[in-house]
């Protein structure tokens, strides 16, 4: 009876959790296509056409399932973006609950380690734009959960099904294969279940190789999906500056406190715990931490914060086992903080708004919302792409690639019979 009501408790706070940032995530979503790659997103999934390649920049996982959802629901393309990203953000979060619990068998510090992450700026952000990011951590959260229930259950199915998810996220996002070497020491962490691991990595590596052999057969270089005709991005992150690199690692921490604030202390209690409890999946994790962190950190991207996410789910994740220790129970006052921490974005933007250096740089930045747009991560009320593009304004830096697709899909929109003053309010 008791297990049973445990596990009622359980499922139900996951609907909950689910229900709750869902709500939040829909009250904060974009008003209008915001400016970056959403657009371009928007622009496919109103075609209507499916992508058959996975190429470094296609995100055919996602792009197809947008259209999927366009299709059977019978919505627009804004609406069918929106959709996926709001529910995959909203799952990824239930699923920090999940995981943590299993970890600790303990409910608040779970919830804690959820809204945490939740709330997290990074996360948050890109739960209310249309980017292939949120779909992307509900595929990695799900395949960490399966890491750490093979830590924790004799059920060997476990160890399957994380080479099954592993595999299959790697056609959402390339990025992914960062965590192959954690992969392939959790699979030696278990060499004692030859069949388990043999069927792991070779259902991870089928799915790795259909990349490669799907691209080839549609006339595409071999490693097309690994490389791209666009820009040399991993090229120039190996020819900065030494100054550069200890930059960029600055700002990496940065990106980490802005997204976890006083919890950060909870989440290096939880890893030093970890080490002393079970370190195998200690090990497992820190490799993944060091090739997703060490890579995004000096990613030479604008963007490169988006690329931490994956890492930023194993902290959550740290923070929550850091949450649940006794000895640090005098803490435990510091859980009502989290609710707090959307307010910390709201003051944090006041206060820059108010240097000299912060008025400038909201002044460069307000053709897609100034400040705004940088320290808060709701986007209602925000700036449109294509009242941008229709009206057409100019920008402080080259913004062609935007509004190259824009147009695209303005045209589209104009075709089905829309008006230049309906479109200005997509």
């Amino acid at each position: 009876m008791s297990l049973f009501l445990k596990t009622n408790t359980k499922r139900s706070l996951f609907v909950l959790i689910f229900l709750s940032f869902s709500t939040i995530y829909y009250w904060g979503s974009f008003s209008k296509i915001p400016f970056g790659d959403c657009v371009g997103f928007v622009f496919l999934v109103e075609k209507g056409e499916y992508i058959t390649t996975a190429t470094l920049n296609s995100h055919l996982l996602y792009v197809n399932t947008s259209i999927l959802l366009k299709s059977i629901l019978n919505i627009n393309a804004i609406e069918a973006n929106r959709l996926l990203v709001i529910l995959s953000a909203a799952i990824t979060v239930s699923l920090i609950y999940i995981t943590v619990h299993d970890l600790t068998k303990k409910n608040t510090p779970s919830i804690v380690a959820a809204i945490v992450f939740g709330f997290s700026f990074t996360f948050w952000k890109n739960a209310e734009i249309v980017e292939v990011y949120t779909y992307n951590t509900a595929w990695i959260s799900l395949f960490f959960l399966c890491i750490i229930k093979s830590f924790l259950t004799p059920h060997k199915k476990y160890l399957i099904s994380a080479g099954i998810l592993l595999g299959i996220s790697v056609w959402l996002h390339i990025g992914n294969i960062l965590l192959i070497p954690a992969f392939l020491l959790f699979l030696y962490c278990f060499r004692s279940e030859k069949k388990e691991i043999c069927y792991s990595l070779l259902f991870f590596l089928i799915f790795f190789a259909l990349l490669f052999i799907v691209n080839y057969s549609q006339g595409l270089p071999l490693q097309s999906p690994i490389s791209s005709d666009k820009a040399s991005w991993v090229e120039d992150s190996l020819k900065k500056s030494f100054s550069q690199y200890i930059q960029d690692f600055i700002k990496s921490l940065a990106y980490l406190l802005y997204n976890f604030s006083i919890f950060i202390f909870f989440g290096i209690i939880g890893i030093i715990t970890l080490y002393k409890v079970n370190v195998k999946m200690f090990y497992t994790f820190f490799v993944a931490s060091v090739c997703i962190y060490g890579f995004s950190a000096f990613y030479a991207v604008t963007d490169n914060y988006v690329f931490f996410l994956p890492f930023n789910i194993i902290f959550a994740l740290s923070i929550g086992y850091g949450l649940s220790l006794n000895k640090y129970s005098f803490l435990k006052k510091a859980y009502w903080l989290s609710f707090l921490i959307p307010f910390l974005y709201y003051f944090t933007l006041q206060l820059v708004l108010i240097t000299p250096q912060g008025k400038d740089f909201n002044d460069l930045k307000a053709y897609k919302g100034g400040l705004k747009y940088y320290l808060v991560p709701w986007m209602n009320k925000n700036v449109g792409i294509l009242e941008f593009t229709i009206d057409k304004k100019t920008a402080s830096e080259d913004i062609s690639w935007m509004t190259a697709s824009a147009e695209e899909y303005i045209s589209i929109l104009k075709e089905k019979g829309y008006t230049t003053e309906q479109i200005k309010n997509f």
